[in-house]
């Protein structure tokens, strides 16, 4: 009787990561095309080999696949892959295996798109809403990026922050919530972030102090200009084969 109390406790335990590891891989397979939209899923005595877990957790992987639009259950066919355009790209693990996939570099050009448009908008509110408070804790990141110039590690760590500050200062929570999820993802991939260059990161403060000074003037439209031309010129010299990769 004790034996079977104390049994139910360890497999609760281990389920959950067991169960993420799996989802982890199905969706990389997934979005990767190891499975192609169409397809089925391994049978689930088949998963069950393959991972070495139990049913009941190949089936909390399925739910969790078919809650982020991967997969869909049909009768007779089994679990089948969904058609890209319904699953969630917003979603953390999907995001990060778009990165990785033959065509990763459309996404992060996407990506890099989607961040000129929204934060050149935030900027410019950002400048319509400055007030002395704002532009101090602004004017103090940019003291602080100034003296980190030379160690591209840490300011790029700054970096984030001044671009944090600044979205913030908009107001428009719901346009960083979307920038912050996509892009904690993009920086973890060497093709998003580049190699750190001590050059690139002279031109970058240069357009941060141009972004800077549109804000605290209260330059809507030149704070918006400011940032998008930041933002694109950043990305077209960080992106493979671009200027800075093919002179090396």
């Amino acid at each position: 009787m004790t034996a079977s109390t104390n049994v139910p406790g360890p497999r609760t335990a281990r389920r959950p990561r067991l169960a993420a590891a799996v989802v982890e891989d199905l969706v990389n397979a997934i979005v990767t095309e190891i499975y192609p939209s169409g397809s089925a899923l391994p049978p689930e005595n088949v998963l069950c080999d393959m991972y070495e877990v139990s049913r009941t957790v190949v089936r909390e992987a399925t739910t969790a696949l078919t809650e982020k639009g991967l997969v869909v259950s049909q009768q007779g066919r089994g679990t089948i892959i969904q058609d890209p355009s319904s699953w969630n790209l917003l979603d953390p693990m999907i995001l990060s295996a778009l990165f990785r996939r033959e065509d990763g570099l459309s996404y992060l050009d996407n990506l890099s798109e989607i961040r000129a448009s929204l934060e050149a908008s935030m900027a410019g509110k950002a400048a319509r809403n400055i007030t002395p408070e704002a532009a101090a804790q602004l004017g103090r990141q940019i003291e602080k990026l100034e003296g980190l110039i030379d160690t591209p590690a840490a300011y790029v760590h700054e970096d984030v922050l001044f671009h944090d500050i600044i979205m913030r200062m908009s107001g428009d929570r719901l346009s960083k919530a979307i920038i912050d999820s996509v892009q904690s993802k993009a920086v973890k991939t060497y093709s998003y972030s580049g190699r750190l260059n001590v050059d690139h990161v002279r031109a970058t403060h240069e357009a941060h102090k141009r972004v800077y000074e549109a804000i605290v003037a209260g330059d809507s439209e030149g704070a918006a200009r400011a940032m998008r031309e930041h933002i694109e010129t950043s990305w077209r010299k960080r992106r493979p084969g671009g200027p800075e990769e093919k002179s090396d």
